[in-house]
């Protein structure tokens, strides 16, 4: 059973006096900084000079350099995209970071996989917050939280899961549930579910529903809307009730053409091609081969992007959206 935080069990004096240095300002670094503000710690942001430092100060949030934020800083929190992480940290925060201080980050993927390699004089650890940065901030401000999961990779200090666990309700994530987990399982699990589930399988499989409906001679605007626009309308069903609860909340036609025929499509040979992109999630052959593709311009992600766009359902779908006001 998965060991589970909420308010009642986390001691936030742990950051009394202590100050925290936001790296970034993107959707995760706008929410976290705004919510450790509101919730008393004192918060500075690091930044280069732009668009992204003005909007910093817009909020109200004391803004420095990167370099300058690490100096000062008691605990760092690495939420800046993954792919930049290494130069940064190399550049600033390697030669600025004190010793006894805290590294955090909300995702494991450069600490696992050796791209970040802190000394052993800091704590490391993660509060991975399960969902995008606005929410994280929408939800904080209604009072309640996003879940999060926590870990601990270097413990120097002895402290370093009870400060995970203060920044982790000072963002609000205590409110809704904050579970422990390693560096390993987050990242793996990370990965493989975006790989084979929330990005490459959801969007093959509505792909792949799509152009079969087409193939069959039916309106692509109509598939559009059977296998792309109602997947929305399941999933909504599922989040609140769980699967068993979209099921009871759908015709017995959808329920029975549901349960014996989703199996046949998505089958044994789907879940063995599954587990072959597990396996080189865990032997970091996926990362090799990402980090080389990132490195040498990203020539093959953008072929790929651009084929995504040009998809017929991508085509339909703009014209839909606009129609519907969704998108502008």
């Amino acid at each position: 059973m998965a060991k589970i935080f909420k308010d009642a069990d986390v001691d936030s004096s742990i950051l009394n006096g202590r100050t925290v240095a936001v790296i970034g300002y993107g959707s995760q670094g706008r929410a976290q900084a705004l919510n450790l503000k509101d919730s008393g710690v004192n918060v500075l942001v690091g930044l280069r000079k732009g668009k992204s430092w003005d909007a910093a100060s817009s909020d109200g949030l004391r803004v420095l350099e990167i370099s300058e934020a690490v100096k000062k800083a008691d605990v760092i929190l690495m939420l800046i995209p993954d792919m930049v992480q290494p130069e940064v940290y190399e550049e600033h925060v390697a030669p600025n970071i004190k010793r006894g201080a805290a590294l955090g980050f909300a995702h494991a993927f450069n600490i696992y996989y050796g791209l970040i390699k802190p000394p052993e004089t800091v704590d490391v650890f993660m509060v991975a917050p399960k969902s995008p940065g606005a929410m994280v901030r929408e939800l904080y401000v209604q009072g309640f939280g996003a879940p999060a999961l926590v870990a601990v990779h270097q413990d120097y200090t002895g402290n370093a899961m009870k400060i995970a666990l203060a920044v982790a309700k000072a963002i609000g994530a205590t409110r809704a549930g904050v579970i422990e987990t390693t560096f390993k399982e987050e990242v793996e699990t990370d990965l493989i579910g975006e790989q084979c589930v929330l990005v490459g399988g959801l969007m093959e499989l509505i792909k792949k529903g799509f152009e079969v409906l087409v193939e069959e001679g039916y309106q692509p605007e109509v598939a559009y809307f059977e296998v792309l626009n109602e997947a929305k309308l399941i999933m909504d069903m599922i989040y609140r009730g769980g699967m068993t609860g979209m099921l009871k909340a759908v015709s017995d036609t959808a329920k029975y053409g549901g349960l014996t025929i989703g199996p046949k499509v998505i089958d044994d040979k789907v879940k063995k091609n599954m587990k072959e992109a597990a396996k080189r999630v865990k032997n970091g052959s996926f990362t090799e081969e990402w980090v080389k593709e990132y490195k040498s311009g990203q020539k093959k992600l953008k072929e790929l992007m651009d084929k995504m766009a040009s998809h017929q359902i991508e085509v339909v779908g703009r014209t839909l959206r606009k129609l519907a006001g969704i998108e502008k």
